[in-house]
């Protein structure tokens, strides 16, 4: 038997490396890539709003924020 083995119960969490700035970080990048996407529903076919701003959202959200948020470490 192994004498290194912990007996004891530890928390799941203790070398979790998200903090709060993570947790903060991908909720933002996540409520872009939701309204990103409601605002291209709810849009006309050909207005600005389909066609520049919400893929802008869903870029953003997708391809910086929620990668910072899994990237960055304290």
């Amino acid at each position: 038997m192994e004498k290194n083995k912990k007996t004891s119960r530890e928390s799941p969490f203790v070398n979790w490396s998200f903090k709060k700035i993570n947790y903060i970080l991908f909720i933002t990048g996540l409520s872009l890539v939701i309204f990103g996407y409601i605002l291209m529903a709810t849009g006309e076919v050909n207005s600005f709003q389909s066609l520049t701003l919400a893929p802008m959202m869903l870029f953003i959200g997708y391809l910086v924020v929620i990668p910072l948020s899994i990237l960055i470490k304290k």
